[in-house]
């Protein structure tokens, strides 16, 4: 049985001198080939290396400069200044790249924002002793699609010595959202819902005593605040009229940190990956 082995080619012989000894030796151009396509990869890696290495950096450039500022509530025009300047250099390398709906699915936790929609929350709750606002995140319910999902806005509040500390109520609004560019999706706000309510152990003493039998309607009043959900649809019922909404623009996004932009003006959000929540 007769093997056909691939010729090699070889390139012009190498002159290698030992104990005085001048000898020549020639390279199969297969082995250089190979050699150049391992110093390419390491190349490639080194680089790859050294980018992800610069954006993470830069990253932490931006979170730096939001740390102090109390989610947006508390913002100088120099530090504003800052926040921009920080923004941009992370979004230029994630720019023109099309949304990766996978990427975004899950929970983000909102660090900063200059929304006057939501920094006013911020302001009365400064301005009010009583009212707390907690944690605020937006959750992206996308896998498996590819034109767009659904998006719940988040909001952790709560009411000084009615409802546990800054997590005493949950407001959830809820919006439909389609892709309608590479960067760009559109959200159709559908629904207003307040749930999760967890009244303080103070009303909690009032409404059934821990020294006195509870009641059958103490505990009716407490079930009826554990389980309390009042939901308030915002969509048009017109066909005239169209159902509120607004586009927004994804300006970068990896497995850790999502920043977006209202498009008209309406202020930029710098969102970090945080734990499934479940609605």
């Amino acid at each position: 049985m007769a093997f056909v082995m691939a010729p090699l080619t070889y390139a012009p012989a190498y002159k290698v001198v030992h104990d005085g000894r001048t000898s020549q030796v020639t390279i199969p151009s297969a082995a250089r080939s190979l050699r150049y396509k391992s110093l390419w990869q390491c190349s490639a890696t080194a680089t790859d290396t050294s980018l992800s290495y610069e954006v993470e950096t830069r990253k932490h450039d931006l979170l730096r400069a939001i740390q102090d500022t109390e989610r947006g509530l508390k913002t100088t025009p120099d530090q504003r200044s800052s926040i921009e300047e920080a923004l941009v250099t992370v979004e230029r390398y994630d720019a023109g790249e099309p949304i990766d709906l996978a990427k975004l699915d899950g929970t983000w936790r909102l660090q900063y924002t200059s929304a006057p929609d939501v920094v006013v929350l911020f302001e009365a709750a400064s301005r009010l002793p009583i009212l707390q606002v907690g944690q605020i995140f937006q959750k992206f319910e996308c896998r498996n699609q590819s034109d767009g999902g659904v998006v719940r806005n988040i909001i952790k509040w709560s009411i000084q010595n009615l409802l546990e500390e800054n997590e005493g109520a949950t407001l959830l609004v809820s919006a439909k959202f389609s892709v309608v560019s590479r960067r760009n999706i559109y959200l159709q706000f559908e629904e207003i819902t307040l749930q999760d309510i967890s009244i303080s152990e103070q009303v909690q003493a009032v409404i059934a005593p821990a020294l006195l039998p509870r009641t059958f309607l103490s505990l009716q009043i407490l079930q009826f605040f554990r389980s309390f959900k009042a939901q308030i649809p915002v969509t048009s019922t017109s066909p005239q009229r169209r159902s509120v909404g607004g586009l927004y623009y994804l300006s970068y996004l990896d497995n850790n940190m999502l920043l977006g932009r209202a498009v008209g003006g309406g202020g930029n959000f710098v969102f970090t990956r945080a734990q499934p929540f479940v609605c």
